[in-house]
């Protein structure tokens, strides 16, 4: 990669979207911000990351000299600095307040912009700032105001107070995905605080995590996720010392090497209740959608390098005579991968446009708001995570042999990838969320009323790409009158394929609605994402549409599209 990429400033696609959902004033400021993160994240956090997933990864130092466990994670320099710099920058503390420079708060938007172009470099370090994100969530919004006196500012700080770095620790090894079978205990010590006992067996960021929220079960609670109550535990003690809290092991995991995950036992860890009890599961899950937001972030981030890395690497390669980007079927991968990344990132903003209004309650918040938000939160976290992978194998495969060698970014980008269609929800479980908002709130209605306005709206010169669409949206509404009158079974059965035709019919409309100003570079976008979408496969391709608009899609040169 050039040394002279930046992250920000390369992608004019970004800048578009972020110019939508932010005000003039803030866009000015943030524009100038994501300038000078953008080159630190193509430049050193890049080389920091590198180093960090070869060489630097994180160690669990058990015992000291005298034998007492001291279960100390040891990260290298590079790490503390990206620490340092991500967390000064607001990525967490300006959701929670005031931009100095502004003087007004933050949000969402741009705190997800940054994770997205830090997604670009380092995913696993993304992690320890999406448990910060959830971790303020919680304290800030659960927590009484003691506790939250004690540990929000910490963790939302700048610079100007010490960094408490957050987590959220749910899963034991009997449950997994199944957190209603957590044995966890909190016993009561006084009015104030509790005592955990148990441990959690995939706990992200331990030992670098200041406060970590924990799921426990009170003495005499009911059992399953009813009997849950959520606390905020602190690594340490006021005198330094740990707070009743030991790791067993780090996990030697496949990829996101930078965060260090481990097996955390409680043996007496002093705890403070967050909210009302056994109502844990409830908040945690709030948590989870914010986490499952962060997830897709990393995504699309990953999706954008991905594709950065194979253009950039087709368009310096010579082989055969001449260079590798003049080849059309290289040219029609490019296209097709710019094209899909584009449009799921503008849907992704769209989606953290509305999770921002209801997650920060910002004006009034509908009931179809809240359960539109649920439910594009499950299905773009499931179709950005697999579009990660396919994008890392496209990568790959664009540089031939060197793509599989580790002097090349791209075997990271895979590996690290594979890990976000498994964090936060793999494609079944959240299959089956689509299938409660159906049965609890019927999602499929409002969402197939939702769709036939927007493109009611949208002009009938496009009526050939709106077509295949509303043949969709009517196949839709087929699929889910069948699913709510059969068994359990089918109806779970049925449930992924009724999120992936969500998904191309809300990534669909994203793209025509794109078109609506008339810009010639969307209008190729709409009518490439339409017919990968939507057509059958042709074996004799007349338009070559992927040809056609190459220089305009792939290089942004302006050329007249023909239709």
């Amino acid at each position: 990669m050039s040394k002279t990429v930046n992250f920000f400033t390369d992608d004019r696609h970004l800048q578009n979207v972020l110019q939508k959902y932010l005000t003039p004033s803030f866009y000015q400021w943030a524009d100038l911000e994501l300038t000078d993160f953008g080159a630190s994240c193509a430049g050193e956090i890049d080389e920091r990351a590198s180093h960090t997933d070869r060489e630097g990864q994180p160690k669990l130092i058990k015992y000291n000299r005298l034998g007492e466990d001291i279960s100390e994670i040891w990260v290298n320099e590079g790490y503390k600095k990206t620490v340092e710099e991500t967390y000064n920058r607001g990525i967490v503390g300006y959701v929670h307040k005031e931009i100095p420079e502004l003087g007004t708060p933050g949000n969402y938007v741009y705190s997800y912009a940054q994770g997205y172009l830090l997604s670009q470099t380092e995913p696993g370090f993304y992690c320890p700032v999406t448990l910060t994100m959830a971790t303020a969530y919680l304290l800030e919004h659960y927590a009484d105001e003691d506790v939250k006196a004690k540990f929000l500012p910490h963790v939302v700080s700048t610079g100007e107070i010490e960094l408490y770095e957050g987590a959220t620790f749910l899963t034991e090894r009997q449950g997994g995905s199944d957190v209603g079978a957590n044995e966890t205990k909190a016993i009561k010590q006084d009015d104030a605080t509790y005592l955990l006992y148990g441990e959690k067996y995939f706990a992200s960021n331990a030992g670098q995590c200041g406060v970590a929220m924990v799921l426990a079960r009170m003495e005499g609670a009911p059992s399953g996720t009813k009997g849950l109550s959520l606390f905020a535990v602190p690594w340490r003690h006021e005198d330094g010392s740990l707070n009743g809290i030991q790791i067993r092991r780090l996990k030697d995991k496949l990829g996101v090497r930078a965060v260090p995950s481990g097996e955390v036992v409680f043996e007496g860890a002093k705890a403070y209740l967050v909210g009302e009890p056994s109502k844990g599961i409830y908040y945690m899950m709030e948590a989870l959608n914010l986490s499952r937001v962060c997830n897709a972030v990393a995504s699309i981030g990953i999706m954008r390098r991905a594709y950065y890395e194979a253009r950039d690497y087709a368009t310096n390669r010579e082989t055969f005579g001449d260079q590798l980007i003049n080849f059309p079927m290289i040219r029609a991968t490019l296209v097709e991968l710019a094209v899909k990344q584009e449009v799921e990132t503008s849907a992704m903003f769209e989606l953290i446009a509305l999770f921002d209004r209801v997650m920060r309650k910002v004006g009034p918040i509908s009931e179809k708001d809240a359960v539109l938000n649920r439910l594009l939160i499950a299905l773009l976290k499931k179709e950005t995570a697999e579009q990660a992978v396919h994008f890392t194998h496209e990568a790959i495969e664009m540089h031939g042999g060197n793509g599989y060698i580790e002097d090349f970014v791209t075997p990271r980008l895979l590996r690290d990838a594979q890990v976000l269609t498994v964090w936060e929800g793999t494609a079944n479980i959240l299959g089956l969320e689509v299938l409660r908002l159906m049965k609890k709130y019927k999602v499929h209605r409002i969402f197939i009323e939702e769709m036939n306005a927007r493109l009611a709206n949208i002009s009938s010169d496009e009526q050939t790409l709106k077509e295949p669409v509303e043949r969709g949206i009517t196949t839709l509404l087929e699929l889910c009158e069948y699913v709510e009158s059969s068994s359990n079974e089918i109806q779970t059965f049925h449930s992924k394929k009724i999120a992936n035709l969500m998904v191309k019919i809300f990534e669909s409309i994203v793209a025509l609605e794109g078109t609506v100003n008339g810009d010639e570079r969307e209008k190729a976008k709409a009518e490439i994402y339409i017919e990968k979408t939507w057509n059958d496969f042709t074996w004799i391709d007349r338009d070559n549409k992927t040809l056609t608009y190459f220089d305009l899609i792939v290089r942004w040169e302006k050329t007249e599209v023909t239709s």
